[in-house]
């Protein structure tokens, strides 16, 4: 357990001071970050051939289509 934690407060997720246990990151922003090193480590961190790969084995409804399209259009650069 004590290898674990020191794991992750040198990961800055958690902070141990003199033996409180503090969280540094949101659920959200830590499964944020675990999808990025994701990507990073299996698709060189391209989405793009994320989905790909992900759609090559199972068909998208018409209804998850229109919510990723929705989120590029919310998410997209100017």
């Amino acid at each position: 357990t004590y290898t674990m934690l020191k794991r992750l407060c040198q990961r800055e997720i958690f902070e141990n001071d003199g033996g409180t246990v503090k969280v540094l990151i949101s659920k959200d922003e830590f499964k944020a970050a675990q999808s990025e090193e994701f990507l990073d480590e299996h698709f060189s961190g391209s989405l793009p051939m994320f989905l790909t790969a992900f759609t090559k084995h199972k068909k998208l409804s018409a209804k998850e289509i229109e919510e990723i399209k929705s989120l590029i259009d919310n998410y997209k650069e100017d």
